[in-house]
């Protein structure tokens, strides 16, 4: 069926639809603009007098009060006045208002959109009429050809030409897309004239949907959440299969404060790592930093002799205060990941070594000398009284999952609202330009990989609470591919600057929480590691296509 066209407007009838609607609230405006001009408008002006006269500095103490005293007096009238008209002016606000709501749909903006619909159906409907017609003309030149160098050409020409049409199609449902959007948004340029810039919630919302419906691209939309359909998807699936394999309902609210739980120390690790995955780098000695921090913390808070050494020494701190321990294995977990980040932080800054070698350099000295030092012995259980003072359970609830709330608060704050965070960004989108522009790469690395230290050092104490213990060399392997995977299901990408705190947040309860519920269903923890593996692979991909997109 042939398109409508009665229903399609040219620009001229559009713009005269819209003309009444323009004039009247146009006249209202003027109105509103005459009372604001002695009024809103100066004490705008005003205010923003004063407070340049703070930052200005070529005026001398006398001259500046003065001054102030001059502004501060016209800002009273200008009050005054603004007082005077603001009923007035909210009265003429609300029949601009009334009049837009009685008539910029119904005079307006439905032709507009069935005008669009029109539009569309009309390109669509050219389109296939052009390509029937290629297709048949293509088919007729086709059988009169038969040298193979003359048909292979007729073929190149006709996908090129098909290809054009496709084009042309993209421009015209494009063009009708945008006339539709720019008379939605005209609405709302009368309605921010009449308020200055003042929606109400409700307003807001119905533009962020439009400009959402409007920018939406399906092949961006998939490649930024396919993964996470695909994961939702896997995990909606165990939900219904658990209670039916182990009669055991997983959605509960109790496994899910377990899997917050088990996710708030892996947090730790996971902002840490972050940081190096933002600046194109990464980290593989996470795993046993976790092994020697839990070694570390759990000797410290170990109440009485130790049932190791360390390099044949047995330590005792149990005459030390409770909190003395906490604190002092907390510092010795903080100092013992910090200088190794460091040291790896070091020979990637200053040797343009890439992490992958630094950190992998780090994690085969830190195994070796806990391994070593230790003989491999796993040194039991903390002080039974310390997780009941550092993370209780308040009413059923799992304060350690507050922990991790700050660790990302703090991180969130360092990489958005310092100017170490957005060096970070710099450094990591590009490094030769952010050290033309006068940052210090060498050192913006070197912090990242302090900074990942110390959440590290706070992670593994953490986990060693929350475990009570148990710590040895062997702990924590594997806990890097967690940490790394998360930051990448995330969106931070390797190819550096691109990442937010919020995608590694996710990142971490998406892995925790599968990692979890695999473990409820009886998967064996070897084959976990195969499904770990394909969604390190699919997100790496899938971030690929993102930046080769771009390109």
């Amino acid at each position: 069926m042939a398109a409508d066209q009665t229903k399609i407007l040219t620009a001229e009838q559009e713009a005269q639809l819209r003309q009444p609607i323009d004039d009247y609230v146009g006249g209202i405006q003027a109105k509103i603009d005459a009372l604001r001009a002695d009024g809103t408008d100066k004490v705008m002006e005003y205010q923003s007098a004063l407070e340049d006269l703070k930052r200005d500095r070529i005026y001398t103490a006398e001259e500046k009060a003065a001054k102030r005293a001059e502004y501060t007096k016209a800002l009273a009238k200008a009050k005054e006045v603004e007082a005077k008209n603001k009923a007035e002016i909210s009265q003429l606000i609300a029949q601009g208002e009334s009049y837009l709501k009685e008539h910029f749909d119904k005079d307006y903006y439905q032709a507009v959109e069935a005008s669009g619909k029109a539009e569309t159906a009309a390109a669509q409907e050219r389109y296939q009429q052009l390509v029937d017609q290629l297709n048949k003309e293509h088919q007729e030149t086709l059988s009169k050809l038969t040298d193979q160098g003359e048909i292979k050409d007729e073929k190149y020409v006709q996908k090129n030409r098909l290809f054009d049409a496709k084009m042309q199609l993209s421009k015209d449902l494009q063009e009708s897309k945008d006339r539709r959007h720019a008379a939605f948004s005209h609405k709302y340029h009368l309605i921010d004239m009449l308020r200055m810039s003042k929606f109400t919630f409700g307003e807001s919302m119905a533009q962020r949907w439009e400009n959402y419906k409007y920018t939406f691209n399906r092949r961006d939309f998939l490649l930024r959440n396919g993964l996470y359909i695909a994961i939702i998807v896997i995990f909606a699936a165990l939900c219904v299969i658990t209670p039916i394999v182990k009669d055991t309902p997983l959605l509960t609210a109790s496994n899910i404060l377990n899997i917050l739980s088990q996710a708030s120390p892996r947090m730790f690790l996971a902002l840490g790592v972050a940081g190096l995955i933002l600046l194109a780098g990464t980290d593989l000695s996470i795993g046993r930093m976790v092994g020697m921090g839990m070694t570390a913390a759990t000797i410290v808070m170990h109440n009485g002799p130790n049932t190791g050494g360390v390099f044949g020494h047995v330590f005792d701190f149990s005459g030390l205060p409770v909190l003395v321990r906490v604190f002092l294995a907390l510092v010795v977990c903080v100092v013992l990941c910090t200088v190794f980040t460091t040291i790896a932080g070091f020979f990637t800054a200053k040797f343009k070594m890439h992490p992958f070698i630094s950190t992998m350099a780090t994690m085969l000295v830190i195994f070796g000398l806990v391994t070593y030092s230790t003989k491999g012995t796993s040194f039991g259980a903390i002080d039974g009284s310390i997780p009941r003072m550092i993370i209780p359970r308040i009413g059923g609830f799992p304060t350690i999952i507050l922990w991790a709330v700050a660790a990302v608060i703090v991180v969130w704050f360092i990489w958005n609202k310092t100017t170490f965070g957005k060096n970070l960004y710099a450094v990591g989108g590009n490094p030769e330009a952010a050290s033309v522009s006068g940052i210090s790469v060498f050192w913006v690395t070197v912090g990242a990989f302090v900074l990942a230290g110390v959440l590290y050092g706070f992670g593994s104490w953490l986990e060693c609470i929350r475990m009570t213990g148990s710590g040895s060399a062997a702990y924590g392997q594997g806990w890097e591919m967690d940490a790394i995977a998360a930051c990448v299901v995330g969106g931070v990408s390797f190819t550096g600057g691109i990442g937010k705190i919020s995608g590694c947040v996710v990142g971490v309860f998406i892995f925790t929480a599968l990692t979890y519920s695999l473990t409820v269903l009886g998967i064996d923890a070897n084959l976990q590691f195969v499904f770990s593996g394909i969604i390190i692979l699919v997100a790496v991909m899938l971030d690929c296509l993102k930046y080769v997109q771009k390109k």
